[in-house]
C-alpha cells in the first residue's frame, strides 16, 4: 500500500507555517519569544492546525530545522568534496564541522530553541545522532584515532548553539574568527 498524498491545502498550509515560523525565529530577541499562538497567526491558521500537523512547539522546531537542514545532508552523503563521503577524513572533518558551524550561524535562534526544546537532551535529536554517526563513520578513517564516538561528540561540542549564541551574541566573535578557531581546534585534536 502506499502512502496517501498529502492534500493540496493541508502542504500548503504546512508550507505557511513553517515559513511564518521561520520568519519569527530569524526576527526574535530569544528563541523562547516564539510561541504557536505567534506562528498560527502569522500563518494565517488555527493553532489548533499546529498542534495536528506538529504536535507541539517541539515538533515545529523540528520540522523546521530539518527543512532548513535537507539541502545540506543531501551534499553530506552525496555531494563533492569536501563535504561529500569522497573527500579524504582528515579534510573532510574540518568541513563537516565548518558546515555544522555554518549552520548554526545561519539558523542561530531556531538552532538554540531546538537544543533548548525541553524535550530531553538534545543529544537524542534526530539530526544531532545523524551528525554524531556521519563525523563518527568519517573519523574512523583516520588510522590511529581511538574511540571515534567520543571524539565525535567533543568535536561537536565545540558547535552547540548555545556556545555559538554566546560566542557571537555576547563575546562578539565574528563568524570567520569561529570558523578558523573551529578548524584549528579540529586539525589540534586530529593531530595534524
Amino acid at each position: 500500500m502506499s502512502a496517501r498524498k498529502e492534500r493540496v491545502d493541508a502542504a500548503r498550509n504546512r508550507e505557511a507555517v513553517l515559513a511564518a515560523a521561520d520568519g519569527l525565529f530569524a526576527r526574535s530577541d530569544s528563541p523562547r519569544g516564539v510561541s504557536m499562538d505567534d506562528v498560527a497567526a502569522a500563518a494565517g491558521v488555527g493553532k489548533g492546525t499546529l498542534f495536528r500537523r506538529f504536535g507541539d512547539r517541539t515538533g515545529l522546531i523540528r520540522a523546521l530545522v530539518a527543512a532548513r537542514i535537507e539541502p545540506l545532508r543531501r551534499a553530506v552523503e552525496d555531494g563533492p568534496a569536501p563535504l561529500g563521503p569522497a573527500t579524504p577524513p582528515h579534510e573532510r572533518v574540518p568541513a563537516l564541522l565548518d558546515a555544522v558551524l555554518g549552520f548554526k550561524l545561519a539558523n542561530r535562534h531556531l538552532s538554540l530553541a531546538l537544543e533548548e526544546a525541553g524535550s530531553g537532551s538534545p543529544y537524542r535529536t534526530e539530526h544531532y545522532q545523524w551528525w554524531h554517526t556521519t563525523l563518527r563513520q568519517t573519523l574512523d578513517g583516520i588510522p590511529g584515532l581511538a574511540d571515534s564516538g567520543f571524539t565525535a561528540h567533543a568535536l561537536l561540542a565545540a558547535t552547540r548553539a548555545d556556545l555559538v549564541e554566546h560566542l557571537a551574541g555576547t563575546e562578539d566573535m565574528t563568524a570567520e574568527r569561529m570558523r578558523a578557531q573551529l578548524a584549528a581546534y579540529a586539525r589540534q585534536v586530529l593531530g595534524q
